[in-house]
């Protein structure tokens, strides 16, 4: 009864109705303690203000509900999560140190990358701290990193839970993975299948497939098919035009998103392309029209994106049991670009390592003496890659507007 109570209080306030119900067929024991102490005083509150004229008190009451409901949904995630595992592909928005192991220059498992990240070690993330996925791992209450798949320091016991096979560099095109010698994503699936035997053969046949089903699939890459191969180099373009390339891309993608269903997997998010033609190196090269975003590159996103929903939405009618979803950072990276004082950021133009032009792995090293001493006041971390803490705004974003689903 007093569990009915404290829901309807709740969802009176909110009407997240969604979310009170999973509590009416949940274990008490999820409750915090002092949940009813604090529905009692918000109740006296409630009683007061309807005699009494509006203010602070009733704000104060608000602000204890959503305390409630935030300690709630965190509860859902870590004690009655239906995802076990994160597992993750893509490029350097998501590669937690795989080219540290590879033959390759793109590489950032050196200071001052990671200077803010847990134990201030550099890991091969392209941030000065963690990246969208650890964050989106930690939502779910899993772990607050992802293991590289190739770090030899982590073993199945690690990967069991969260395996990342991105790597920096990479896109959907082979091509594009040639460019700095980095892994190509069909290299990526070999890995994963890979993995898949090892699971097999640490959890038991059955477990491991429950595992493989039940887990979140996220794909973050696509960024470099365009600005380090389609604009930069001859021959895709000369192949394709812009929308051509878009639909091959696209069609990689889908073939890929299959393959994955095939090896079992159901829960899948895809993600959008940022606005891409905002990174600082881009504005930098556009120096001859101000530095502004490159509006042609922009264009490309958004266009690329619209054809990833497409293709969501044709592959969730035909491949049964798949819940695919899409993962849309451009709105809000874009907004914090246009409005950073909304989000606490000082620059968005520039980035915080060295000069913030142009600097980037190697040349965003220590020597480098121009490098910023608070990254959190900056959108991106280097010239193509976010800060920490713009990475954690995005991962939040996600959550809560494409990956709320696999909460329950």
């Amino acid at each position: 009864m007093l569990l009915q109570k404290a829901i309807r209080s709740l969802n009176n306030l909110h009407q997240h109705q969604f979310v009170f119900h999973f509590f009416y067929h949940s274990p008490l024991k999820l409750i915090p303690t002092n949940f009813a102490n604090h529905l009692q005083v918000c109740n006296t509150i409630n009683q007061r203000v309807r005699t009494k004229a509006k203010g602070k008190k009733k704000m104060a009451c608000k602000g204890i509900h959503w305390f409630l409901l935030a300690h709630l949904l965190v509860q859902i995630a870590k004690i009655n999560a239906r995802v076990p595992a994160i597992i993750v592909f893509g490029d350097s928005s998501v590669d937690s140190g795989n080219n540290n192991n590879i033959s390759t220059m793109l590489k950032s498992n050196f200071e001052p990358y990671g200077r803010d990240f847990i134990g201030g070690q550099p890991t091969g993330r392209f941030s000065n701290g963690r990246i969208p996925t650890d964050f989106i791992s930690e939502a779910f209450g899993i772990k607050p990193t992802i293991p590289a798949y190739l770090d030899p320091t982590y073993d199945i016991k690690d990967f069991a839970t969260g395996v990342c096979f991105a790597s920096a560099g990479t896109g959907y095109d082979n091509a594009t993975s040639n460019v700095l010698s980095v892994i190509p994503l069909w290299e990526e699936l070999e890995n994963y299948k890979e993995f898949q035997k090892d699971l097999r053969g640490y959890l038991g046949e059955e477990k491991a497939n429950e595992v493989l089903g039940e887990a979140l699939y996220l794909i973050s890459m696509g960024t470099n098919d365009f600005l380090e191969n389609y604009y930069l180099l001859s021959e895709r373009s000369s192949e394709f035009s812009i929308e051509e390339y878009q639909n091959f891309l696209a069609g990689i993608a889908g073939n890929f998103i299959t393959e994955l269903y095939n090896l079992g997997a159901r829960k899948i998010s895809i993600g959008g392309l940022p606005p891409m033609g905002c990174l600082p190196l881009e504005r930098t090269t556009n120096i001859l029209f101000g530095s502004d975003c490159v509006e042609e590159y922009n264009n490309a996103a958004t266009d690329f994106n619209e054809k990833l929903k497409g293709l969501i939405a044709n592959l969730n009618k035909e491949l049964t049991g798949i819940r695919l979803v899409f993962a849309n950072p451009y709105d809000i990276l874009f907004e914090m670009i246009q409005n950073p004082e909304s989000f606490g950021f000082k620059e968005t133009a520039i980035a915080c390592c060295g000069t913030g032009l142009f600097e980037m792995s190697y040349l965003c090293g220590n020597i480098n003496p121009f490098t910023c001493s608070d990254a959190s006041k900056y959108v991106f971390w280097d010239s193509f890659h976010p800060t920490e803490k713009t990475n954690g705004i995005l991962a939040d974003h996600v959550m809560k507007n494409s990956l709320a689903e696999f909460l329950w």
